[in-house]
């Protein structure tokens, strides 16, 4: 797997919601980059601007939202930039969505099969016994019982479980580069989470699709993904490999958050939270954002707004507890 080649590269990412009662900042300032072939996670709370962030990359940002600076390069090319035409062109050919609930994406009134050809029709030109062979192969890759009969049913003919896997497979008819799921398996029980989770690995091997996850469950973080990116109120607080956020994370908020996560091997009564609440969207205009809920927060952490810090190899924090350089020039100042 070459790991140099960038998917997807956003730089300084900005969207914002222009509303009756002012604009509220949905997404701060955010970089990250997809490598060919990678699954990197995107982990925060509701409300951390995670779904803001897939929607500015599909270019499906609702009427009151917009992309107000920033840069999203999808293999070398602008998507900022990208004429609606374009945009359609790219989306569900070269980059695919599947959303928390298959039945919103998925029509009621048309069958299975209509809705897997008119996928296979918009992007690409084929016979229609070509497209119906084609979407059955891609029934069966998913793991899909009796694909030729499925063609012929509706969406409420299926279950939570097997109405997803129509929707993955959907996504990935037309052999997309990049695949966003936004919190696929949410509405789904955990023996079926767990069968979706095994599905997107296999496809992220058989075809090499990049995955972008996004989710706040930190079990499947580690499940399927190789690197994660840590958001919180709009701005991306960590990033790191996924083996090293659960072996040695450094932000307060992620160590809440895995601190938050159940361990059956514990005989704790109380399951620990992060005290407080998640601040409103343009409800902080200076300092840290997770100030007021972090137990370390220093004078210069309301203040202040600290920048990513390259704390190890492959690994960002944004935390002035990893500032080096003030370190250092305290260790001068005190040092007689």
């Amino acid at each position: 797997m070459d790991k140099q080649q960038d998917i997807l590269h956003v730089q300084g990412l900005r969207t914002s919601f222009f509303t009756d009662n002012g604009i509220v900042p949905a997404v701060d300032h955010i970089d990250f980059t997809i490598h060919k072939g990678e699954v990197l996670g995107i982990v925060g709370e509701s409300g951390c601007g995670k779904s803001v962030t897939s929607l500015s990359i599909m270019g499906l940002l609702p009427q009151a939202g917009r992309i107000v600076d920033g840069e999203i390069l999808f293999q070398g090319e602008s998507l900022t930039k990208a004429t609606e035409k374009r945009m359609r062109s790219i989306r569900g050919n070269e980059i695919a969505m599947i959303f928390q609930e298959p039945m919103t994406s998925l029509n009621p009134l048309f069958k299975i099969g209509n809705q897997l050809t008119e996928a296979i029709h918009t992007h690409q030109s084929c016979s229609k016994e070509k497209a119906r062979k084609r979407s059955v192969e891609m029934l069966e890759l998913v793991g899909l019982p009796r694909a030729e009969q499925l063609l012929n049913d509706y969406p409420h003919q299926l279950s939570g479980g097997m109405r997803q896997r129509v929707m993955i497979a959907m996504s990935m008819i037309c052999e997309p580069q990049l695949l966003i799921a936004d919190e696929p398996t949410t509405a789904l029980d955990v023996t079926i989470q767990k069968q979706i989770l095994q599905l997107m690995k296999e496809l992220n091997k058989k075809l090499h699709t990049s995955i972008m996850m996004i989710t706040h469950d930190l079990g499947v973080v580690a499940e399927v993904c190789d690197r994660v990116v840590v958001m919180y109120a709009g701005k991306i607080v960590e990033e790191a490999p996924v083996r090293t956020i659960f072996k040695h994370a450094l932000h307060p908020y992620t160590k809440g958050l895995l601190a938050s996560v159940p361990d059956i091997r514990s005989k704790k009564d109380r399951l620990q939270s992060i005290p407080g609440n998640v601040p409103k969207p343009g409800s902080i205009d200076k300092g840290c954002r997770f100030a007021e809920r972090c137990e370390h927060a220093m004078e210069r952490c309301f203040t202040e707004d600290p920048p990513l810090y390259k704390a190890e190899e492959n690994q960002q924090v944004r935390c002035f507890l990893y500032d080096t350089e003030a370190k250092e020039e305290s260790h001068e100042t005190t040092t007689p």
